[in-house]
């Protein structure tokens, strides 16, 4: 397992080949000490157990299908489910794969360019798909950009699925949350969308202001406002750092894990959008590029 570091004066980034993971991202807090804001482990064989996608690239379809299938041009394809339920790319997604270190850059806006072939018909999907994932320091931003291109018609949606912790407490209660979100996506109770959308106003997840998190706990898909691509801002007060998080993509899933004190805020297209004709299409054809670019901008 490779580990590859950049860094600028204002964040270092550590990543793994394996599932093009995010290990480290390091940032100061308010009176200038090193903060890792993702959480990591710091054995990189442990990865290969982790079984919560800990700061993965997420594909070949972040989130959940119902009933494990969907279909393309007449025919139907299926993947491993349980319990009706395909989640975050099967049974062996891109978070278990081994990515190719295509180029690292330690210049002025140092980069990681990481790639992927996933074989045709791998967990059920068609077509042969080439992924980049490419990590970038701007200043006090990561960006982070996932490309794909198919030689067969197929659906697609990839993210990241990092853990952010702005400070070493062990509960996210006291974070300050603002989200540009005025719906969510009304879910089942095992998180399946049912294909309607309601309205956040005076709801527990109202977080059009900035509110503390407070009990709430979240596993839910937020339709961004299409009014700009700001999505989500995060505060801690006892580090002082914020984040800002924008990106293209018309979601952003944010799930507040049981254990772990922390928040991931996964920007990519609907839960289940093959089989859901009124979403965003997730179909990807071979004269198309997929481009998901999303940024994570720290403050203090």
């Amino acid at each position: 397992m490779n580990q590859i570091t950049i860094k600028n004066e204002y964040i270092e980034l550590t990543v793994l080949d394996f599932g093009a993971i995010i290990q480290k991202l390091i940032v100061k807090d308010k009176n200038g000490n090193p903060t890792n804001t993702v959480v990591g482990l710091e054995s990189t064989e442990e990865y290969l157990k982790d079984n919560m996608y800990l700061g993965a690239c997420i594909g070949r379809y972040a989130g959940r299908i119902s009933n494990g299938s969907f279909t393309l041009e007449g025919k139907k394809y299926r993947g491993y489910q349980q319990n009706n339920v395909h989640l975050h790319g099967g049974q062996s997604g891109f978070n278990q794969k081994y990515f190719t270190i295509e180029e690292v850059n330690h210049g002025k806006e140092p980069y990681i360019k990481l790639s992927y072939l996933s074989p045709d018909l791998e967990e059920g999907y068609p077509g042969n798909l080439n992924v980049m994932v490419t990590y970038t320091l701007l200043a006090n931003t990561l960006k982070i950009t996932h490309e794909a291109t198919t030689d067969k018609t197929t659906v697609v949606n990839l993210t990241n699925h990092s853990y952010f912790k702005l400070d070493s407490e062990p509960v996210i209660d006291h974070y300050h949350l603002k989200l540009n979100c005025n719906k969510i996506l009304e879910t089942h109770t095992n998180l399946l969308p049912t294909g309607n959308f309601t309205e956040v106003n005076q709801t527990k997840y109202d977080f059009l202001n900035k509110k503390i998190i407070g009990e709430t706990r979240l596993d839910t898909p937020f339709v961004i406002n299409t009014n700009n691509n700001l999505a989500a801002e995060v505060s801690s007060e006892i580090s002082g750092i914020t984040m800002l998080v924008k990106t293209n993509q018309p979601a952003v899933v944010i799930y507040t894990p049981p254990t772990t004190g922390s928040i991931c805020f996964e920007t990519q297209n609907f839960p289940d959008a093959p089989n859901h004709t009124h979403f965003p299409s997730s179909v990807l054809e071979p004269s198309e590029k997929y481009v998901n670019e999303s940024t994570f901008t720290f403050k203090t």
